[in-house]
């Protein structure tokens, strides 16, 4: 690695020692004598040394400081969406979130370097574990915060997810925090709301989206009544039927209101329209870098739920089904709860593909409506409360941004 700083002494190099005057040293600026000294084995302590704790501890330490990386672009991707954007703003979050689903990636692969060790490995030094939990990562609960995991969604354990914390004052103050702030969730919602092409005077996508699935279904419905086998033309009709109940489910808003409530679905309902929006015209210049930040997001919500499942895999083959958690979780069976739907932030996305319609269907861009993509922008004035997110003790103002 080259200096951080810069080199000012490349002529000095020919076996000369640098002075104190050059500035600080690759150690130094890393503070490596901090990093790679906060290896503290507990087994060595006790004058049992257990090879395979230090592979534990090294991990999960670095799975803290990836943890720190994801927080930290997070609440920058936050701050940018929670204003209008320029064009180059939202390139600036397609590289953020790009390299939030690299990170997340590597934690699901450094997975498998903990499983090198075995379950008898692993019993060699977890005594000396309790009551240290996974389940006490101040960070992943902020990361799950800030995305915009519910209180109401988590499995329940001890009442509440944040009693662990009760001891540690400052940490329930960063909780609290994090779950007043308008989370990634909402704010892309809202960024969602301001899409160009959902007014009924102008476009009117989802009057003309509308139609378009009457006249797909009517076809289908068509087809269906000209079968002659009774058996398929029963089929055909009853499979009609469900796709029409589906498609009322997201025309009729008081329907749709309903799901959110049961907590089958997220976004509003104007929300969910912009992302059908966005979905079928990908291809289109304005909606294609749209289209990519959604793909991105679902890539973070599955990468999320991959990670929480080689989790699973591993506490099983480490505990078995039945022990409990370090931390008197309910270990295997409590984890493997954490895998249901409920913990992703945006199932929306993911349920698009049910509402798609063949590209024949899909209404065509008036020209008018490409004219005004060309101007137009996701771009109303949002109130000063909504634009303030807190990273750290540092608040910032997003409209500066």
């Amino acid at each position: 690695m080259s200096c951080p700083i810069g080199n000012r002494y490349a002529d000095e190099q020919d076996g000369a020692q640098l002075g104190e005057e050059a500035g600080m040293l690759y150690g130094e600026y890393l503070m490596l004598d901090k990093v790679l000294g906060a290896q503290r084995m507990l087994s060595k302590v006790h004058n049992k040394p257990v090879h395979d704790e230090h592979l534990f501890i090294v991990t999960h330490q670095a799975y803290e400081l990836w943890f720190k990386q994801v927080i930290f672009e997070l609440d920058s991707i936050r701050s940018v969406f929670s204003v209008p954007m320029e064009e180059s703003q939202t390139l600036e979050i397609l590289k953020r979130l790009n390299r939030v689903v690299l990170i997340l990636k590597l934690l699901v692969d450094q997975v498998m370097i903990l499983e090198t060790m075995t379950p008898l490995d692993f019993m060699d030094f977890r005594e000396y574990l309790c009551p240290a939990s996974g389940f006490q990562s101040l960070q992943f609960r902020l990361l799950e915060n800030k995305l915009g995991v519910k209180q109401e969604n988590r499995v329940k354990y001890n009442q509440n997810y944040q009693r662990v914390f009760g001891d540690d004052p400052e940490a329930v103050k960063r909780i609290e925090d994090s779950e007043k702030q308008p989370s990634l969730v909402v704010l892309v919602e809202k960024w969602l709301e301001r899409s160009p092409g959902l007014e009924l005077s102008g476009f009117n996508f989802w009057g003309k989206y509308q139609k378009a699935v009457e006249k797909l279904l009517s076809e289908h419905e068509k087809l269906a009544n000209e079968c002659t086998v009774e058996k398929v033309k029963k089929y055909r009709l009853m499979d009609l039927e469900k796709r029409r109940e589906v498609y009322e489910s997201i025309f009729n808003p008081l329907i749709h209101d309903g799901l959110i409530s049961r907590g089958e679905r997220r976004f509003s309902h104007k929300a969910l329209q912009a992302a059908i929006m966005i979905t079928f015209y990908r291809d289109e210049p304005r909606f294609s870098q749209p289209h990519q930040i959604l793909t991105l997001l679902m890539d973070i919500d599955s990468l999320i739920t991959k990670w929480r499942y080689n989790h699973v895999l591993m506490v099983q083959r480490m505990l078995g089904s039945s022990q409990l958690g370090t931390g008197g979780s309910s270990g295997y069976q409590y984890l493997r709860s954490t895998l249901s739907d409920r913990y992703k932030v945006f199932l929306d996305l993911f349920n698009l593909s049910t509402f798609l319609i063949p590209r024949e269907f899909i209404p065509p861009l008036t020209a008018d409506f490409k004219n005004n993509l060309c101007y137009s922008g996701y771009s109303k004035d949002l109130p000063e409360e909504n634009n303030k997110i807190t990273n750290g003790n540092c608040t910032i103002n997003s409209n500066k941004i």
